[in-house]
């Protein structure tokens, strides 16, 4: 019988050997100081042939959540397949990183700049080596953040409305709630998905928080993944696979927002169904004078709540799920 024939795969100038695993850097930029800010991409490819999954977090500095998810992957050796190749980049944006923010270091939003240019902003340099050296190597892409500031999102995945293939992996990974969401311009999953590559967005937690039901969510369902497509098999009783969750798919949803200013308390849990109507929580004055209740617009599903104390007239206190 004939030796199966691999391809050739070369990343960042290294060559990627079947049955081997690699740790190289994206090197594009300095700090003021000439110091070195490298962005780790580990690589593990199987001597056996199959698709590549590329699985990434902190394309926002700040959005912590998910750089814990892929790094207990890489911790746990969840990301050594026995079919194909698993890429990981557990820290897109190490600038941001550094200084918990948001931005890359000129200021911009890294995932407004994709798929980037050779001569643009450093923002933009970065995305164009990271689209032309990484994602271009990818069948599937997995990516990781969680809600701005003080927003808790219920874990969620953000699919596009037009491809049965995503939704089926968006099925295959589990997470309780399904949305369908446009692609945000000049986005990673947008810049991606018009590459041909099949792209699911996870929502988990909030800002410069572990969550540690958000991080199993994040991790469980990468597996579930994995193992469908035959990158990495799990027994049939492994816990990962198991689906207790009755999932739920929507494409409108609502914010809910203050009324009026002051001190915030909610009432309700993330997650669970909701009927218009419904106190969602309390708005009171700090001195005991004023209370005002905070109601359901709309029936459906809560899927992100805001954990901040206190809030200013027009904040989003809630965001409901339309189903």
């Amino acid at each position: 019988m004939a030796k199966e024939t691999q391809k050739e795969i070369t990343i960042l100038g290294q060559k990627i050997e079947p049955g081997k695993s690699y740790q190289i850097k994206i090197d594009i930029a300095r700090l003021h100081t000439r110091t070195k800010i490298e962005v780790p991409v580990i690589i593990n490819r199987a001597k056996k042939e199959g698709p590549c999954v590329l699985i990434s977090a902190g394309i926002h500095g700040n959005e912590v959540n998910g750089v814990e998810i892929v790094r207990q992957m890489v911790s746990k050796k969840y990301n050594v397949p026995d079919a194909g190749m698993i890429i990981c980049v557990p820290v897109l944006n190490v600038f941001g990183f550094l200084i918990k923010t948001r931005e890359f270091p000129d200021g911009k939003d890294l995932n407004r700049f994709f798929p980037g240019s050779k001569s643009g902003s450093l923002a933009s340099k970065f995305a164009h080596v990271f689209m032309s050296e990484i994602v271009v190597h990818a069948d599937y892409c997995i990516d990781y953040h969680t809600g701005g500031d003080d927003r808790f999102n219920y874990s969620q995945v953000r699919i596009s409305d037009n491809d049965s293939d995503v939704l089926e992996l968006a099925k295959v990974f589990d997470a309780k709630f399904i949305k369908y969401s446009s692609h945000r311009e000049k986005s990673y999953r947008e810049a991606a998905t018009k590459l041909g590559k099949k792209v699911l967005l996870f929502e988990g937690g909030k800002s410069l928080d572990l969550d540690r039901q958000v991080t199993y969510s994040g991790i469980t369902g990468a597996l579930n993944v994995l193992n469908y497509l035959g990158v990495k098999k799990f027994p049939k009783d492994y816990e990962f696979n198991k689906k207790e969750v009755k999932q739920v798919i929507f494409e409108d949803s609502i914010w809910v927002r203050a009324n009026y200013s002051g001190m915030y308390r909610s009432i309700i849990r993330n997650g669970t169904k909701i009927n218009k109507g419904d106190i969602i929580g309390l708005i009171t004055d700090p001195y005991g004078f004023f209370e005002r209740k905070v109601k359901a617009s709309k029936t459906g599903y809560i899927i992100c709540l805001n954990h901040s104390p206190i809030v200013n007239q027009g904040d989003a206190i809630a965001h409901i799920a339309i189903t």
